[in-house]
């Protein structure tokens, strides 16, 4: 499979990485709005303007799109499903039926296949939800996120007058966890959910006071969270705050039985070092499957939902019946 890049920021690093990973890949070109020149890309190969795209469509099998989901998304991959195999990992859930229906349009009429929301949530959590939902029909869905690093989040709090740098990290409240493993099916606010805990390098002379206030009763980001902010020096930033950790549990809990009376819990969880290789990686897999389908002449857009398992992995049918059934 022949894979190229749109973008070049954390995500793309982590598709590049993760093609040495998957011997069936070979990575041939990243695409970038800025000026190909001030590019180095860490395998070596070329970077190329993104108004050049069209003429490698011949020598690209699946592109991976890794821009961010607000305005980069709705774009793109609209864009490029009509000359492309595409891929991305679209996370803005309100949005997604929307985005959808814009790539499956774009897909089609360019006979390709595409495939949106990709990760591991939405993605990989979606399917256990799903898996869930099916297996336990009476029941209820929980998903916790962190201790990780929104990307976000943390973007929000940079804009703030006064700010230099700034990571915020999604805490789930084990209290919560353990009510929800317990089986207990307790009914949860956002806040009794999550707490944020905010790292933050103000520059010379800033308002502390006005910055920390701003940041917890910011609309739709922290004024519905208990969130604690601290104040820390550029050095203590650059040593402990430089990785991109994530993960989170998603739970499906329900009762089975002639009286309800045995209690089940699903639990899948994530604990990662870094959540763009992570992400990264599903993309790759997922990749792999939309190359095959395109080469069963299947067409237009799709979701983790539509995919196979098999579909995901370098294997024959009777590989993976031998080895991991």
């Amino acid at each position: 499979m022949k894979i190229a890049i749109l973008g070049y920021g954390n995500l793309a690093r982590g598709v590049e990485c993760a093609v040495s990973q998957n011997a069936d890949m070979e990575l041939k070109y990243v695409f970038t709005r800025r000026d190909p020149s001030s590019v180095k890309t860490a395998s070596g190969v070329p970077a190329k303007n993104v108004s050049e795209i069209t003429q490698y469509r011949d020598e690209i099998d699946v592109l991976v799109i890794c821009g961010g989901s607000a305005t980069d998304l709705p774009e793109m991959t609209p864009k490029y499903a009509k000359d492309f195999n595409v891929i991305d990992s679209f996370d803005t859930h309100a949005r997604i039926p929307e985005h959808f229906a814009k790539v499956d349009s774009a897909a089609k009429a360019g006979g390709n296949v595409a495939l949106i929301s990709c990760g591991w949530d939405p993605g990989m959590f979606s399917l256990l939800r799903l898996y869930g939902n099916a297996i336990l029909p009476e029941g209820k869905d929980y998903t916790f996120w962190g201790r990780g690093v929104s990307q976000g989040h943390s973007d929000a709090i940079r804009r703030i007058e006064g700010v230099a740098d700034a990571k915020q990290y999604t805490v789930p409240v084990e209290s919560a966890l353990a009510s929800v493993r317990a089986g207990e099916d307790p009914e949860l606010t956002t806040r009794q959910k999550h707490t944020r805990e905010c790292f933050v390098v103000a520059k010379e002379g800033a308002d502390l006071s006005a910055i920390e206030q701003s940041i917890k009763t910011m609309p739709n980001y922290f004024d519905e969270y208990d969130t604690t902010v601290h104040f820390i020096s550029r050095e203590e930033f650059e040593r402990d705050h430089r990785e991109m950790p994530h993960g989170g549990s998603v739970f499906r809990t329900g009762a089975t039985g002639a009286g309800r009376e045995h209690r089940h819990v699903i639990e899948y969880s994530l604990k990662l070092d870094s959540n763009p290789e992570f992400t990264a990686s599903v993309l790759l897999a997922y990749a792999r499957a939309i190359f095959r389908l395109k080469s069963e002449g299947k067409t237009g857009c799709m979701t983790v939902f539509d995919i196979a398992p098999a579909y995901l992995l370098p294997m024959s049918a009777e590989e993976v019946r031998a080895h991991l059934l």
